[in-house]
């Protein structure tokens, strides 16, 4: 086993149990890299990457590039170069991550990590728009900051870069593949997400827990579960670890969405960028409120969300109803299943 085939394994004396407490440590913990080195690995990935994901936005349209390199938090409105935070990138740390754990060298994986990571923003520019977000990372959203069109068009300039820039790889047919796949299940589950938001809090046609565990592994997962896949595959893996890296990163991605789902109604927004409670208020149907929901308090809990009720005080049935304890255990669960996954690996 190499050594950065180690980093994907649980430390001595680290829980096999622990949730991640955060989107920032959801990945590390689940690759089982210690929470105090997580910060490290994700800004040694970013530093190896960045060259190329500069390079590539750069050969887009001026506009389109300025509108990209605003959401990366490279620049403001305008272009005007900025420092602010383009996010973790946990999406191109999977792909190092993902060569590095076959025995390649994390630079075989950068087209991968540039190629994700664009997909990424794109689905990031487009789901803002479609569910009228208007901030994000502490500062205004592309539509809202540019209009919806230039957004789409961003958006859509991106996804065409991700594609040409694996399919100018070696392995590029069967990158673009697995990238189509996970696009697919995207877009699925993007589908199942908005379709979620009409239908009723009880009754036989409610979302369940089980339904919304489908749609967070396509929605989420999916591209999570691509990026390590990729990694590994341009790092020259046999079949099976590109798949077994592919199933631990979409379980993960499952653990990353319900611990979001739990900042979207606990977190603190110094710590998140997002309103308090900012889940709440628009009454969405994240994991801890579907929990709560099937528990023996979910009528009242459904009455309180089909009330005004301050987001507060739902917040505080939802959490007494053990719909936060249950998002929790399940995050656990699933960053157990993404190392078992890592386990069959060489």
């Amino acid at each position: 086993m190499t050594a950065s085939h180690s980093a994907l394994r649980t430390p001595a004396g680290a829980s096999a149990g622990a949730a991640p407490t955060g989107p920032a440590d959801a990945f590390p913990r689940a690759a089982a890299v210690p929470a105090p080195d997580a910060g490290r690995v994700l800004a040694r990935c970013r530093a190896l990457v960045r060259p190329a994901l500069r390079e590539a936005v750069g050969r887009t349209h001026p506009w389109v590039a300025e509108m990209a390199g605003y959401s990366l938090g490279w620049c403001e409105v305008g272009g005007t170069p900025a420092a602010g935070s383009g996010g973790k990138g946990v999406r191109q740390a999977l792909a190092v991550l993902g060569a590095e754990a076959v025995g390649a060298p994390g630079r075989s994986a950068v087209p991968a990590a540039v190629a994700v990571e664009l997909v990424h923003v794109f689905s990031l520019l487009h789901d803002d728009v479609m569910d009228g977000d208007e901030t994000r990372r502490r500062r205004p959203t592309v539509w809202k900051a540019y209009g919806t069109g230039p957004a789409v068009l961003a958006g859509d300039a991106l996804f065409a870069l991700a594609v040409e820039t694996l399919a100018a790889t070696q392995e590029g047919p069967r990158a673009v593949r697995l990238l189509s796949a996970a696009l697919r299940d995207l877009v699925h589950g993007q589908a199942d997400d908005l379709l979620f938001a009409a239908r009723p809090w009880t009754g036989p046609d409610r979302v369940r827990p089980h339904a919304y565990r489908t749609t967070a592994e396509r929605k989420t997962g999916a591209l999570l579960g691509c990026a390590a896949a990729l990694g590994a595959l341009l790092g020259g893996a046999p079949d099976p670890a590109v798949r077994a890296l592919d199933r631990a990163g979409r379980e993960l991605g499952v653990a990353f969405q319900i611990v979001d789902d739990v900042l979207g109604i606990w977190g603190d927004p110094a710590v998140t960028g997002k309103p308090v409670h900012g889940d709440l208020r628009e009454r969405k149907k994240t994991f801890p409120v579907l929990a709560a929901l099937d528990s023996p308090a979910g009528g009242a809990v459904r009455a309180l969300l089909e009330s005004d009720a301050e987001p507060g005080r739902v917040a505080a049935l939802i959490e007494e109803a053990g719909g936060r304890s249950a998002a929790l255990t399940e995050a656990r669960r699933r960053v157990r299943a993404a190392r078992a996954a890592l386990a069959e690996l060489p």
